[in-house]
């Protein structure tokens, strides 16, 4: 009996302490949401200064490319992932980009240079977070809920989107998915 007791204490311990934290996050307490270097690569990545402005509205719509040629992991990953350098180089090798040739000229110089596109990441989740892409797409979830209108944009731009933990879990009771815990934090 006394362990019982023990446990349940340990649970409600630990169990108040996560909502404590998880509190402090989404209300932006600094000691808690993380060093400075986090807040220095939001503050970048607000600026959308990628090395390449890549337009996804022209490869979408006018090429009618689907976001999974280049994001090959999603369907199988938690990581949506990026295209290697060969998967714009099969085209860009030949086709030199006439709304934006110095931007395909970039790509080049990085695919000569042998280097990776250094892109700044614009949507990320806190690192106690697993956001497995791979489940979301096969529930027939679409990318533009959480991205936003990706396909309608030039350059890629961060939506207002919240990314909480309140957010994900409204989602998850809308669409009748599971609230277990451990479906993000493992």
């Amino acid at each position: 009996m006394r362990k019982q007791w023990i446990l349940a204490a340990v649970f409600a311990v630990a169990t108040l302490a996560s909502l404590a934290f998880v509190e402090a996050r989404e209300n932006g307490n600094p000691a808690v949401a993380g060093d400075d270097t986090e807040a220095q690569a939001a503050q970048a990545q607000a600026s959308f200064d990628d090395p390449i402005a890549f337009p996804h509205d022209v490869h979408v719509q006018e090429y009618q490319i689907d976001c999974q040629y280049c994001h090959f992991s999603v369907e199988r990953s938690s990581s949506a992932g990026l295209p290697p350098m060969a998967t714009c180089m099969g085209c860009h090798a030949v086709v030199d980009g006439s709304e934006n040739p110095e931007e395909v000229e970039r790509l080049r110089e990085f695919w000569e240079e042998r280097e990776p596109i250094p892109w700044n990441r614009i949507y990320k989740v806190s690192d106690h977070v697993q956001f497995p892409h791979m489940r979301h797409i096969s529930a027939g979830v679409d990318c533009a809920t959480c991205h936003g209108d990706v396909e309608g944009m030039g350059v890629i731009e961060e939506v207002e989107q919240e990314l909480t933990m309140g957010w994900c879990v409204n989602c998850h009771v809308e669409e009748q998915a599971s609230i277990d815990c451990a479906v993000c934090h493992y």
